[in-house]
Formats: C-alpha cells, structure tokens, sequence
C-alpha cells in the first residue's frame, strides 16, 4: 500500500515550527518571566548560578515531550505542562534544599504549571467548552507577567507591599493590574481566531488532498506537490490492466438504480484497495470497467489475481462475473486536458491492446499477452 505519510507531513507544520511554536507559545512563558526577575534580584551573578541553565533545560525538554504528545488525549497536556515545574523543582531543591519553596515565584511556576495544563485538557476532552478553556488559558499565561512584578515589588519593598491592597493603592500599580488582565483577554480573543481559521484551514487541506487524490491518487499528488511539472507528457513503460463486468447491461436493467449504485461502490471499494496493495501507478473506473497502471508486469499480474478471486466471489451471488486483461507496452502518461481542466491518463497502443485482451477474455478469466 503506498505510504501516505509524506504527504500528510506537507499538511503539517515542520517539526521544528512546532517545536518553536510550543516553546514560545506556552513552556517558555514563565521560564523567560522567571529569569528577568532573577537577573532583576541579584544582577549578573545570576549568570553564575546553575538555576537559569536548570530553568532552560526544564522548559527545552518539557517543549520536546508536548510536541511528541500531540494529538494525544487532555491528561498528556496536563502531565506535560508539570514536566519543567518538576524538573526544575528536583535540580535546585537537590542544590537549595527546603529554602527553594521559601521563594515565591518558585511556588507560583507550579501554580501558572496545574493552571494552564488544566485548561488545556478541559480543552482537550470537552470540546464543546475549548473556546472558554482557550481564553482562561491565554488569560492565565498573561498573567504570570502581573504576578511577576508583584512578587518583584515584595521582594524588593517588603515592608511597603506586604498585602494585595497596599500593592494595589499604588496608582502605577493599578494600571499594570487592568491593563494586563485586559491584554490576556485581547490575545486571548485575537489567538482564539487565529486558531479558528487555521483550523478551518488544515480542514480545507485535508478534504482538497482528498478530492486531489481521488483524481490523481496519492503517487501523483506527492510528485505533484514537490515539482509541479511531474506529471508533464512522457513515455514510460506500463503494465495496463482491464477489467470489464460480463453481462452488467442486463442485470441493471433489473434493479433499482440504488441496487445498482451499491454493487458498483462495492466493487470500487474491492479495486482500490487491491490497485493500492499491488502500488498501481493510477487506477480509474468506468461505470462497471476498470482500468490500472502498473510499474511492473508482476505487480500487475498479482493484482490480477487477486480482483479476479474477490470480486467474482462478490459477483457470483449476483450471477455475475468479471474478465480481466493484461497487456505490457509503451504509453504517453501525464496530464491531458486544455489549461484550465486537466486530468492524468495513459494512450497508446499498449492502453487499446490490454483492453482488446480484456475484452476476449470470459467472466472469471484472466487473458495476458
């Protein structure tokens, strides 16, 4: 069967995109807020001390884990967002001892951690409420910068702002207590419509890929995607394989259409999953025929025995069967059709010999040349 994953690769960021995004967008927020207190504190011997190398590490490999747990369920994201707090937490206390929890912003790393991965799981699991989840999530995350300053302004004035209301009769200080709720919210609601139309977006992607893939299959449309003129007319040698319904006409005209609609998306459903075990270069149907373009005479032969086993076996509880041919030559294959309406076929003489072998051949029979 072809392998389809490079071409979902292409309808996803690059690894290292995501891995960007995921840093910056979420592990390194309090990290970054963290390491200007520090070096706000206690200046360049900050540099000196391992806590901003153990900080970096903690978030760098958290950032890895959450990449590799994408698309996992609500509790990765929850468990993944405590991985840098833990980390971190191990590494100083091995160094501080009990006087690390002494630090205020050490405790708040792991509440900013629970709170957010929090919301991200709700997120995740109920997502029905992922848009309010989104924005508590963007919300909280502003924040960190206000609970930061208010931890920097205890630590260096701690007479004069040992409680919430004497840091907030600050006038200064007001303004940063509404103005960065309100930006948490404004980048909530701007991140909220981003991720909104990306994902209407990849969804977009992914039903274009399948309507490209039902016309051109997913051979092509990788060829296509990494040089767009692929598919220009050449010749090539094919293995082509017919296969034609014996005695279709008749039985149609006693059934209802969707009787009829039925069998054939049955028999459609049997072809390609055999055209892309065998790897057919491309494969098309035409109403109760068929047609299959194959690299190699052996995937073409084995694909042969294989249709003419399973849909006559279909077709015999329908009194009906199938003939197939088979027939190795030179064709032009690539893209036909005027510059707005294009679509991939094979001729040649090779095409119309497989298909006069096919047409010799009996139900259940398998004619080659």
């Amino acid at each position: 069967m072809h392998d389809s994953r490079a071409l979902e690769q292409r309808l996803l960021p690059p690894t290292l995109s995501r891995f960007l995004s995921e840093y910056f967008g979420n592990s390194a927020w309090f990290p970054i807020a963290n390491i200007l207190l520090e070096l706000l504190l206690e200046k360049t011997a900050y540099l000196h001390k391992p806590d901003i190398y153990t900080l970096l590490f903690a978030s760098l490999f958290q950032t890895a884990l959450l990449v590799r747990w994408e698309g996992r369920s609500g509790l990765y994201r929850l468990g993944g967002n405590l991985i840098s707090p833990a980390l971190y937490t191990l590494l100083e206390f091995s160094l501080e001892g009990v006087s690390f929890f002494a630090k205020p912003h050490h405790l708040a790393y792991w509440l900013f951690a629970l709170l957010i991965g929090l919301f991200q799981m709700l997120r995740a699991d109920l997502p029905t409420a992922q848009n309010i989840f989104f924005l508590l999530e963007e919300f909280t995350r502003t924040n960190i910068l206000l609970v930061m300053y208010a931890i920097f302004e205890y630590l260096t004035h701690p007479q004069q702002y040992y409680s919430i209301p004497t840091f907030l009769s600050d006038s200064s200080h007001q303004l940063i207590a509404t103005a960065i709720p309100a930006l948490g919210i404004s980048l909530g609601v701007a991140r909220l419509t981003a991720a909104r139309y990306l994902t209407q977006l990849s969804q977009t992607s992914q039903r274009l890929r399948t309507y490209s893939e039902w016309l051109l299959g997913s051979v092509f449309l990788e060829r296509l995607l990494v040089d767009p003129n692929a598919l220009s007319l050449q010749r090539s040698e094919r293995a082509i394989l017919f296969l034609d319904i014996r005695g279709f006409t008749q039985w149609s005209e006693k059934h209802d259409l969707e009787q009829v609609a039925a069998l054939l998306n049955d028999l459609y459903r049997i072809g390609e999953n055999i055209c892309e075990q065998y790897q057919a270069v491309k494969f098309k149907f035409i109403a109760d025929a068929m047609m299959a373009v194959f690299s190699r005479p052996q995937q073409a032969a084995s694909a042969a025995l294989a249709l003419r086993d399973e849909i006559n076996l279909y077709l015999n509880a329908h009194n009906l069967s199938a003939g197939i041919g088979l027939h190795t030559g030179q064709v032009i294959e690539g893209l036909l059709g005027s510059p707005d309406v294009k679509f991939y076929d094979a001729i040649g003489d090779a095409v119309n010999t497989a298909q006069r072998v096919e047409n010799a051949s009996r139900g259940g029979e398998i004619l080659c040349t």
